[in-house]
This record gives C-alpha cells, structure tokens and sequence, in this order.
C-alpha cells in the first residue's frame, strides 16, 4: 500500500499542461431514470467519457477511486446502437442510455460528440475537453485526470487522496 501512495503523491508532483475549460462549478442536476449518476460519484475524481485502456493505465499507475460514465446521445439512431456501447466498454464503466421523456444530458452539460467532462472529489467540473483535446492519442485527457485527482485547482474539497486511499 505504502508503495502504491507515494506513486499517487509522486503523481501528484507532475506539472500540468494548460488543458481547456476549468470552470470550478458543480455540475449541473442530470438524471438517468432516476438516478444522479454526479450524486453518487461524490468523494472519486468522476470522467464523464469513454476510457476503457486509459482506466486501466491510471489505476496501474495508483491512481484509484475514478468513476468512469459514459451517457449516451438522446438521438434515436444513438439509442438503437447502446447495446453495442454497452457490450464494447469495460465492466468498470457505467453507460447510461437517456430517458426520452427528460432533458438532454449532453444539453444540460453543454457538451458535444467526444467531449470529456473531468470533475473533483466534490463533484466541481476541472476541464470540459472538446475536439481535439479529447483524443486519446494526446496526452490531455490524462493529465487533466491527474490534475483532478492530485491538486486543489477549484479549492478545497471535503473528500482527500489520503481520506479516499483509506477507503480502500
């Protein structure tokens, strides 16, 4: 464990690129159905996305308690195909089909096709990366994870890296 923790504070060390949107605000109320999906992530650092290889990579690395979502487009043609979101993402990753009957999600988070929304411990957006930002090639996407998960950039946070590795 000792070993994990200081590879998570050594982490915690790397300077962070200048990645995009960093608004500091909670995210704004969604439901799937019923359910808060942004309640629920309260005290994990939360990836609005699709990151399947990169959960893995982060986690090897000592990175833990990341809540990973995927929420599907409303679009009809969206909603035939979930089945196969939902067949090619990991277990470890939540997808969420929205209701029709409620308001769009992506709307709602001013978001677009390939955007990732990266939130703190108490559920403050960090960065809402866009095109080109979001592809996976760059390093973006993961430095702004880290960025979440190491540092205070929206201020203090209730949930900490030590109060969260003891929950382990």
């Amino acid at each position: 464990m000792w070993a994990g923790l200081g590879l998570v504070l050594a982490l915690c060390l790397l300077p962070g690129g200048g990645t995009e949107i960093q608004n500091c605000k909670e995210a704004p109320e969604w439901r799937i159905g019923e359910e808060n999906p942004m309640l629920n992530s309260r005290g994990s650092v939360t990836v609005v996305a699709l990151l399947q290889d990169l959960r893995v990579k982060l986690e090897n690395e000592g990175l833990v308690n990341i809540w990973y979502m995927v929420v599907n487009h409303k679009g009809t043609y969206s909603q035939r195909k979930f089945h196969l979101l939902k067949e090619s993402v990991s277990d470890h990753i939540t997808v969420y089909q929205q209701d029709e009957k409620q308001a769009d999600v992506w709307t709602t988070l001013n978001g677009n096709k390939d955007d990732f929304l990266i939130y703190d411990r108490c559920g403050r957006l960090v960065y809402h990366l866009g095109l080109p930002y979001s592809f996976l090639s760059f390093q973006y996407v993961e430095e702004s994870i880290k960025i979440a998960y190491c540092e205070n950039k929206c201020g203090n946070c209730s949930y900490t890296i030590i109060d969260v590795l003891q929950l382990v």
